[in-house]
């Protein structure tokens, strides 16, 4: 045989009709069996959820735990972090209404020149984004503002 015989002989061979597969489910519709593999991952997928939740509560609960024992251990300090957060979140207003303000007078500019906005940027981006975090940090460390019914 030359070698386009064999060719011709190997792919002529070759079955191109669909086949049953052979599947352990009982007959019944496809359809069926499709939904049913969606329900079990749906399933599976809210005992994972559910995990998830389960630990990052258990997280969030030792963190609060432990913020609060802080808290309890260091009364004074808590309070004084309180009042520490509460000027520096009035700080943060007049920073904030400084640079908007800066923003109305200035926009054209900042749009128009690469230069402005950089400079604009360097100068109240840092200050911005530190204030923030320490206004977090101490409004973590000072806990629930104290109402009336706490004094």
């Amino acid at each position: 045989m030359t070698n386009n015989q064999q060719s011709a002989a190997m792919f002529s061979q070759m079955d191109v009709s669909p086949q049953q597969e052979a599947d352990d489910r009982p007959s019944g519709s496809d359809q069926t069996y499709l939904l049913q593999d969606i329900l079990s991952a749906v399933d599976r997928q809210n005992e994972l959820m559910e995990e998830l939740i389960g630990v990052l509560g258990a997280k969030q609960r030792r963190k609060a735990t432990e913020l609060n024992q802080w808290r309890k251990a260091h009364p004074q300090l808590a309070s004084h972090c309180r009042h520490a957060a509460e000027t520096l979140g009035r700080v943060q207003m007049e920073f904030l209404s400084n640079m908007t303000e800066e923003i109305r007078d200035n926009g054209e500019t900042l749009l128009d020149g690469e230069f402005m906005l950089g400079e604009f940027v360097d100068r109240y981006g840092p200050r911005l984004a530190h204030m923030h975090s320490m206004l977090q940090v101490l409004s973590q460390l000072a806990g629930p503002a104290e109402t009336d019914e706490d004094i």
